[in-house]
C-alpha cells in the first residue's frame, strides 16, 4: 500500500523528504475464511467459500433462509469447526460476539452482564481499569448498571448485550439479526453506534434501511458460494438480479445444447457409424455439468385473496382511553379510518400498538370513549405472537384440518401444492408446527392467512423472520391490496414502501395521526427537534436579558415552520364524503352553465324581459365563481 508524506516526518528514524511517496506494509485482514466447507447432512451450506475482513469494514451477510448465515458466523468466531478449510483470525484480535438470544443470559445485574465482556483483557488491565470501562459503557449507552437484566425490556436486554460486546473494544465485532424484535427508535440507537464503532464489523440482517445505512459492504451466500458487492444493500439488489437474469439464460442455452445432444447421441445405427468421439466426451462433460448445477431455492408464491368491499367507513374511535391497571396505554384517541386507507402504526416497544389493533377489532373495551366498526368487514388478521398457529397440530391441519384441499379464488386447491407456494416440503405436511423454524412458522402463518378472502389486512409485525427475497414478496402483495391495511412494523422500509399515512404512539398514552410515510414522518420530527433544540439557547438568552432588564417586553413567539409541523393531515370522514361528492358537483355545474351559455348566445336571448336576462345572466356569473371555488376545493383535499 502506497502513502504519500506531505511534510517532514521520520520512519524508523530515518527523515522522509517532503513529497516523497513510501510504501508502507498493508495491515493484515481482521479475518479470513478460506476454502471454507460444511454440510448438515446431505445439504452443504458453504462450498469451498472464502471471505476476507478488511480493518474498519462493515460487511453484511445476505442469502436466504436457510442457506447457512448463522452457521458461517459461528465458524468466524470459532464456535463452529469447519469440515475442511482454514478460519484465520489475526493473532492477538479480540473477537466479541451480541447473542441474537436474548434470553440467553443469566439473571444479574446489567453490571455484572457487561463486566463479562472483559474477559479477552482481564489478564492485561490494571484491576483499577476493569471497573472503569465498565462504567465508561454503561454511561455512553445509556444503562442503569443496578438494574436487573430480566426485568429489563428485549430492546434494553439488546442494549446491555452490545455494551458487553463492545467494552473489550473489539477489533472485530459479529452481530446475527441484531434488530430483531427491536422497536424502530432502538434500531436508530443501534445504527448510531455502530456507525461510530471503528472495528471491523460482521453481521447478518434482513432489515433492508438498517443494512443500506451500516453496511459498506454486501457478501452474498448463495447456493454455497460467497460472493463480494461493494456498496449498500439497494446497490447489491439491483446488481444480483442482473446476475440472476444473466445466469438464467445461461442456463436456458445450455440446457438446449444438451438436449440437442441428447437427441444425437440416440439417433440410430446410421448415426452411430459417424458418432465424432470428441463429441461423445463433450456431451459426458456437459452431463456431468449439469447433474453439478445447484438450483436456486424457489421464491414463495404470495398471493392475497381480496372479499367484496366492506362499508366505506371501517372504524370511528371516539376519545377513546384505554387503562391496563395503573397504566394509561392510550388517551383521548379520536381517528376515522375509510375503506381502502394504507395506515401504520408505530411507536416504542410497548407503547400500546398491539393493543390499538386490539381496540379497533374489538378484541379489547375501551376504559372510555367508544369505537364503531363499519359493515362488511373480513378480516385478515397476522398476530406477531403466532397465536393462531396449534403448534402440535400437522402443518397442513393449520391450513385445513377437516379436509386435504383448501378454496383459493375460483378452485379448490390441494393443500400439498399450496403449501408448496410457501415453500414447504411435501414431507413437512405431517410435522408438528412447534418443529419449524421461526421463519417457517411466519410463513405457515402468512399461507392460513392468505387463504381466507378478506377486505381488512391487519398484520402486527409480519417481517419478523423471513429472508429479504420472502419479504420484498410479502411488501409487494401487501402494495398490491386494494382493501384497508393495518400495519405494526419496524421495517422502515416495508413502511415507506405500503402506507399512505401513520398513527404514531409515544410511549405516555397520545397517539398522533400524521400523513405519509416512516421517512416523512423522521423527516418531520428531526426538523422539529432541530427547531426546539435551536430555540433553547435564544429563550435562555432572553430570558437572561429580560433578567438583566424587567421593563424590557418579552419576545413575540416565532410562529412554526412548515417543517416544523406535520405537512397535512389526514382527511376526516365528512371530507373523505366532501371529495367523492365533489366530481358530481362540478360536473352538474359546468352542465348548467354549458346549457346557459347555449341560451344566450340565442339571437332571440335579448328579446326576453329585461328582468328575465339579467337573471340570466347574473346565474351564469355566480356558476363562475361556484366552478372556481369547487376546484379549489378539490386540489386542496386531493393535496391533503
Amino acid at each position: 500500500m502506497l502513502s504519500f508524506v506531505a511534510g517532514l516526518w521520520s520512519v524508523a528514524g530515518l527523515p522522509i523528504r517532503t513529497g516523497v511517496t513510501v510504501e508502507t506494509p498493508p495491515m493484515a485482514p481482521v479475518l479470513r475464511l478460506e476454502n471454507l466447507s460444511l454440510a448438515f447432512g446431505s445439504r452443504p451450506l458453504l462450498d469451498q467459500a472464502s471471505l476476507l475482513v478488511e480493518p474498519g469494514e462493515r460487511v453484511c451477510v445476505v442469502g436466504r433462509n436457510g442457506e447457512g448465515k448463522s452457521s458461517m458466523l459461528r465458524l468466524a468466531c470459532r464456535q463452529l469447526l469447519p469440515d475442511s478449510g482454514t478460519v484465520w483470525l489475526r493473532p492477538g484480535a479480540r473477537v466479541a460476539v451480541l447473542e441474537q438470544d436474548i434470553t440467553a443470559v443469566h439473571d444479574q445485574p446489567v453490571r455484572e452482564v457487561v463486566a463479562a465482556g472483559l474477559a479477552p483483557l482481564a489478564a492485561q488491565l490494571e484491576s483499577w481499569e476493569l471497573p472503569a470501562r465498565v462504567e465508561k459503557i454503561l454511561a455512553r449507552l445509556n444503562l442503569d448498571g443496578e438494574a436487573s437484566y430480566a426485568t429489563l425490556s428485549g430492546g434494553w436486554r439488546r442494549r446491555a448485550l452490545l455494551a458487553r460486546a463492545l467494552v473489550c473494544e473489539p477489533e472485530l465485532l459479529i452481530l446475527d439479526e441484531p434488530t430483531n424484535h427491536l422497536d424502530i427508535t432502538t434500531i436508530e440507537w443501534l445504527e448510531e453506534q455502530l456507525l461510530e464503532f471503528r472495528g471491523a464489523l460482521l453481521f447478518v440482517s434482513h432489515d433492508r434501511a438498517f443494512v443500506n445505512r451500516v453496511a459498506t459492504r454486501i457478501v452474498d451466500l448463495d447456493r454455497g458460494q460467497l460472493s463480494s458487492w461493494p456498496g449498500n444493500y439497494d446497490d447489491y439488489a439491483q446488481k444480483k438480479a442482473a446476475q440472476l437474469a444473466h445466469e438464467a439464460r445461461g442456463n436456458q442455452l445450455f440446457d438446449k445444447r444438451l438436449a440437442e445432444e441428447e437427441v444425437w447421441i440416440r439417433k440410430g445405427v446410421e448415426a452411430r457409424r459417424t458418432r465424432n468421439e470428441g463429441r461423445v466426451r463433450a456431451l459426458i462433460a456437459m452431463r456431468a455439468e449439469r447433474r453439478e448445477r445447484r438450483e436456486r431455492p424457489g421464491q414463495a408464491q404470495l398471493a392475497v385473496q381480496e372479499a367484496n368491499e366492506s362499508a366505506q367507513l371501517v372504524f370511528e374511535a371516539e376519545n377513546v382511553s384505554v387503562r391496563l391497571g395503573d397504566r394509561e396505554v392510550i388517551r383521548d384517541f379520536s381517528t376515522r379510518i375509510l375503506r381502502g386507507e394504507r395506515i401504520g402504526i408505530v411507536g416504542p416497544n410497548g407503547a400500546g400498538k398491539s393493543t390499538l389493533l386490539r381496540l379497533l377489532l374489538g378484541e379489547l373495551e375501551p376504559s372510555a370513549g367508544s369505537v364503531r366498526r363499519g359493515g362488511r368487514l373480513e378480516v385478515a388478521y397476522y398476530d406477531q405472537q403466532r397465536a393462531q398457529l396449534d403448534l402440535d397440530a400437522p402443518v397442513a391441519h393449520n391450513i385445513n384440518a377437516r379436509s386435504d384441499f383448501v378454496r383459493i379464488g375460483e378452485e379448490n386447491r390441494h393443500i400439498s401444492g399450496y403449501l408448496r407456494d410457501f415453500l414447504f416440503r411435501p414431507d413437512q405436511l405431517l410435522t408438528p408446527a412447534g418443529a419449524l423454524s421461526g421463519g417457517e412458522r411466519n410463513r405457515l402463518l402468512l399461507a392460513r392467512l392468505f387463504a381466507q378472502p378478506a377486505n381488512l389486512l391487519v398484520l402486527d409485525e409480519p417481517t419478523n423472520d423471513l429472508d429479504i427475497d420472502t419479504l420484498e414478496l410479502l411488501q409487494e402483495r401487501v402494495a398490491e391490496f386494494s382493501g384497508t391495511l393495518l400495519l405494526v412494523s419496524h421495517d422502515r422500509a416495508f413502511l415507506d414502501s405500503v402506507v399512505t399515512s401513520l398513527l404514531v404512539l409515544d410511549g405516555s398514552g397520545s397517539v398522533q395521526d400524521f400523513v405519509g410515510g416512516y421517512s416523512d414522518w423522521r423527516r418531520w420530527r428531526d426538523a422539529r427537534d432541530a427547531t426546539t433544540s435551536a430555540a433553547r439557547p435564544q429563550r435562555a438568552a432572553a430570558s437572561g436579558a429580560a433578567a438583566d432588564n424587567p421593563s424590557a417586553s418579552a419576545p413575540t413567539p416565532t410562529p412554526p415552520t412548515a417543517a416544523a409541523a406535520p405537512t397535512r393531515r389526514r382527511l376526516s370522514y365528512k371530507e373523505q364524503r366532501e371529495l367523492a361528492a365533489l366530481p358530481e358537483q362540478l360536473e352538474q355545474l359546468e352542465a348548467e352553465q354549458s346549457r346557459l351559455t347555449a341560451e344566450a348566445q340565442e339571437a332571440s336571448f335579448y328579446s326576453r324581459p329585461h328582468a328575465e336576462v339579467n337573471q340570466h345572466l347574473a346565474r351564469l356569473a355566480a356558476l363562475e365563481t361556484l366552478i372556481e371555488a369547487a376546484f379549489a376545493r378539490w386540489t386542496e383535499l386531493e393535496e391533503r
